[in-house]
């Protein structure tokens, strides 16, 4: 996408558009999401999008502060997101996950857009995971074992079951252990689905693992890793987070979203030396990847700025298409 052509407006002319959850879910659709995505990883691949250093801070109200942020300077293009994880939110009747996007004009310093981010970071981060799978699953893979309900878990089996066809079971290990009939419910229509009596078994038996939880710790036993399973892992995404037990990374070819930025705060962390290929490298044919059917491989996703950014810029453009959002003056 080229910059923009169009009069800069005169400052006292200037304006803010704004878009709520309600309008960025109409707008999105999954796969345009996944080609976004896509474009992102390719950018950062060819250095032609910047990502910046993340801020990932706790918080003495209980939650997990962060930035991302980042700027693809050829297409006009910059930007953060100000996201974290609040846990007391569910007690509140809400999401714990919050975000919010904002688009700046690289030109002048000032906002373009704001942008509720819950349902850009769920979705970008399940288009990235699918991604994953379609680059690094074995073919042919007909299991999954899933660790996680919630939000990000549910996005993720959805791009999986969207993009791997031969999916046909899936065992799903919850918080608290028990039958979650909802989160069936979703997805009976498209796979046998039932939860997990033995998490061990579930992922000796499965050819792809999903690890979407809040990261607490290792989710079960590295014996239970068999020969050529992929794993995606979601959770880890700050200092101190893991879902993977010691050793993993060792026995395992590793696929990261970003080196920098895996081995401080995804599962990398835990192995900051181990050698790893970026996703990115994959899409774009710097690098490519062989992979035999014995090989056990992990994508250790931490989410880039610059995904958050390729999938704001879509809302932008289709908002001004289609008239969607409120526009309220912002002279400087």
């Amino acid at each position: 996408m080229t910059p923009s052509t169009e009069p800069v407006p005169a400052p006292s002319h200037a304006q803010l558009l704004l878009l709520d959850k309600h309008q960025v879910d109409a707008l999105l659709s999954p796969g345009d999401v996944q080609q976004a995505v896509r474009e992102a990883f390719v950018l950062h691949s060819e250095r032609e999008g910047r990502v910046f250093p993340v801020v990932r801070e706790p918080l003495r109200t209980g939650g997990v502060f962060g930035i991302k942020s980042g700027d693809v300077q050829a297409q006009g293009l910059l930007g953060f997101k100000a996201a974290g994880f609040w846990p007391a939110n569910r007690q509140r009747g809400g999401e714990p996950h919050q975000a919010t996007i904002l688009l700046i004009d690289p030109s002048t310093g000032r906002p373009l857009c704001v942008i509720d981010g819950n349902t850009v970071t769920t979705v970008r981060t399940g288009a990235a995971g699918g991604l994953g799978l379609q680059q690094l699953a074995r073919p042919g893979s007909a299991r999954l074992c899933l660790f996680g309900t919630g939000v990000q878990a549910r996005i993720q089996l959805d791009f999986a079951l969207r993009l791997i066809p031969s999916l046909n079971e899936v065992l799903y290990v919850s918080a608290s252990g028990q039958r979650q009939a909802d989160f069936e419910a979703r997805f009976a229509a498209r796979c046998s689905i039932a939860p997990a009596t033995d998490r061990n078994a579930a992922v000796a038996r499965s050819d792809i693992v999903i690890t979407a939880t809040p990261g607490g710790g290792a989710l079960f036993d590295l014996d239970a890793v068999q020969p050529g399973t992929h794993l995606n892992c979601v959770g880890a995404d700050t200092r101190g987070k893991r879902e993977l037990p010691d050793g993993l990374l060792a026995r395992a070819r590793l696929v990261v979203d970003d080196r920098v930025q895996a081995s401080q705060i995804g599962e990398m962390q835990w192995a900051p030396d181990t050698a790893c290929v970026e996703l990115g490298d994959l899409l774009s044919g710097k690098a490519t990847f062989e992979r035999d059917a014995s090989d056990i491989t992990v994508f250790d996703m931490t989410g880039l700025a610059l995904q958050d950014l390729t999938v704001a810029r879509l809302l932008h453009a289709r908002a001004a298409e289609t008239g969607t959002g409120t526009r309220i003056a912002w002279p400087w």
